[in-house]
């Protein structure tokens, strides 16, 4: 470390969060609540947590995220258990793989709520100040992984030094933002707050490989120019299911707000494509990529030319506010377009933009630079999280912010980080997408990226990933004893149901006829006739005298592994054959140029992700199953060698 550098240390941190969005906030609390010093900093403390666009929490796939983070220990769950003020369990006709929990938010009162637990959380500093530059010393080059450096701290822009063993990047939408309403530029991150412009410089020094992604946000409309006679109510669920497993569902039953449905129509189209030359998208202004799963309105018309419509959702944004999100009609075009726009849509007719809609652009990586742990290869103790790694939304930074804090923490701790894979954790699945698979545009999560979905359910997401988070440190003991409990109370009613038999006795017979089910022609157990699809445990109560009472979420589990059991057991023979792959670990020191029956393709791939295991590198595009049996020839006599 330069002298300079000694002179100006205003304090020194085990570790610095960078940004205390979603992901910062995680990976901040991860961390100090694993015993590390540590400070995080944000361009404003008022936007810490801040829901920038949509306002709510979960959705489909997403659900499964923020179940996750809590069955980890995270506070996602806890925080919007704490502040919602609709839920509604998706998917509910189709099958439990795809069950999604999504939750209205009170946006003011879930940032207000997170940045409470942040203020209160022991370890852990506040700190208002823009970071500007990464601090590295270099290390031997002949270090194990061929890292070049490693990380000893940040400057602010007000040039003082923090000194740290680890950095945590969580910088969100902020890094060069700028925010684009039609032919109007404002050099601004989200919401008119300041942008980060100066750490790219440095992340680029460093030989951080960077990207420009955009993402966008719709207008705000006033609830009072609003009628919504012309539109769908859309009521929460009658009995809420809270995101935390630590919450009791009691204690979230409360009076919900309703959401809104409308739609587009030709007039609304037609006003689009009449002024596409005045969106910066169609007149080449934004730079950057914007995400595939949430276009703008203006994309949904060009891509989608043969609908006639598209739906519309007005979601409240609190409950101490007039503010309503316009959801799905996310737009960058001029201002007096879009009134002209949304006044096209029934319900709207007179309503009035309380925020226009705009798109915003922001730099991020390239995250085939991360490991899966998301410390970056070539720079020891810097880890990121969030849409700075180029994912999108809110669960998906949680989820990463999370990971990054603990394997911080675990790294400094001298302890082997986790890193959970495609067949523990839609987390898994999430950064195994982003640090081995080529991604153009924001990603954002979805149920069908998770080959072993009927195996990652949200409902039992506590069952899968609750013992890491204790062996990690962020679950309490008597939280996972009670883990332990349910899992054993699921285990033992399974074998009950199992060895209970019922004849084919005429009362027996006459039950079944009245719930439209066929007659026994012999004895059967309690499980073989829960299969049957007009059956459920509840019904099968007429029946069944000995069962004893148990716990809603101990009868969901029940009834999900007798009725899928053929299913899930084929997953799990689909899951030990991924594992093999996996358990076959790449040495970091293996040089493929030495690999001669390698495509040269292959070989390129393979040197630019560096995969830590046969299994990512099978995933890798451009690595062919050829290539895969080639590189698993060479691994044997590696080994011999």
């Amino acid at each position: 470390m330069s002298e300079e550098i000694r002179n100006r240390i205003e304090d020194a941190y085990d570790i610095v969060v960078v940004g205390a969005g979603h992901a910062g906030c995680e990976a901040a609390l991860a961390s100090a609540r694993l015993g590390f010093e540590t400070i995080i900093f944000t361009v404003s403390i008022d936007s810490i947590a801040m829901m920038p666009c949509n306002p709510n929490i979960g959705g489909t796939s997403k659900g499964h995220l923020v179940r996750e983070i809590d069955a980890l220990g995270g506070e996602m769950g806890k925080n919007i258990d704490k502040t919602f003020i609709q839920s509604k369990m998706l998917n509910k006709s189709k099958g439990p793989a795809v069950h999604s929990l999504r939750a209205q938010a009170d946006k003011v009162e879930y940032s207000r709520e997170m940045r409470k637990v942040l203020e209160n959380q022991e370890h852990l500093t506040i700190k208002q100040a823009e970071v500007c530059e990464l601090l590295t010393e270099e290390i031997d080059s002949n270090s194990q992984n061929n890292v070049k450096r490693k990380i000893i701290g940040v400057k602010t822009f007000t040039g003082t030094i923090y000194k740290s063993k680890a950095v945590i990047l969580c910088t969100g939408t902020y890094l060069k933002a700028r925010c684009l309403c039609g032919e109007a530029i404002t050099y601004t991150g989200p919401n008119g707050l300041q942008p980060a412009n100066y750490l790219t410089d440095s992340l680029k020094n460093l030989g951080i490989e960077m990207r420009r992604f955009k993402t966008g946000t719709p207008a705000r409309m006033d609830k009072r120019s609003i009628d919504f006679t012309k539109m769908e109510e859309q009521f929460g669920d009658e009995r809420i299911i809270p995101f935390s497993f630590s919450t009791n569902p009691d204690d979230v039953q409360i009076e919900q707000q309703s959401c809104w449905l409308t739609y587009t129509n030709k007039k609304t189209h037609d006003i689009i494509k009449a002024n596409l030359d005045r969106s910066p998208i169609y007149a080449g202004i934004i730079e950057g990529t914007g995400p595939r799963y949430c276009p703008s309105i203006e994309d949904k018309v060009v891509k989608f030319a043969d609908k006639d419509r598209h739906q519309v959702f007005i979601e409240p944004e609190g409950l101490h506010t007039n503010e309503m999100y316009v959801g799905g009609m996310s737009s960058s075009l001029p201002e007096d377009v879009q009134l002209a726009m949304y006044r096209t849509v029934p319900g709207l007719e007179n309503c009035k933009i309380v925020r226009n809609a705009y798109a915003i652009e922001y730099d991020c990586i390239n995250p085939k630079q991360l490991y899966p742990t998301l410390e970056f290869k070539n720079i020891k103790g810097l880890f990121s999280g969030g849409q700075f790694n180029g994912s999108s939304g809110y669960e998906e930074a949680a989820a990463q912010g999370l990971i990054a804090g603990i394997n911080a923490a675990l790294t400094l701790l001298g302890k082997e980080p986790i890193t959970l894979d495609r067949s523990e954790a839609y987390i898994g699945v999430l950064i195994d997408d982003l640090v081995t698979k080529e991604n153009f545009e924001p990603y954002r999560m979805m149920t069908s990226r998770a080959e072993y979905r009927l195996l990652l359910r949200q409902d039992n997401a506590d069952l899968r990933l609750r013992k890491i988070g204790y062996e990690v440190g962020l679950v309490s003991k008597e939280e996972y004893d009670r883990t332990l409990n349910k899992k054993s109370l699921i285990e033992k009613e399974i074998e009950r149901l199992k060895n209970t038999m019922i004849g084919a006795s005429k009362t027996h017979q006459k039950f079944l006829e009245s719930h439209g089910s066929s007659q026994l022609k012999t004895g059967t157990n309690l499980a073989e006739l829960m299969c049957r699809p007009e059956l459920s445990y509840d019904i099968l109560s007429e029946i069944d005298s000995e069962r004893e009472s148990l716990p809603e979420d101990v009868v969901e589990q029940v009834e999900i592994e007798i009725k899928y059991e053929g299913y899930i057991e084929r997953q799990l023979r689909q899951v030990e054959q991924y594992k093999k792959m996996e358990r076959k670990l790449i040495p970091s020191d293996l040089d493929y140029n030495d690999i001669n029956s390698l495509r040269l393709e292959a070989r390129q791939k393979l040197i630019d992700y560096k995969p830590v295991s046969v299994g990512q590198a099978s995933r890798i595009s451009g690595v062919s199953p050829a290539d895969i049996s080639v590189l698993l020839v060479y691994l044997e006599h590696y080994k011999k060698m």
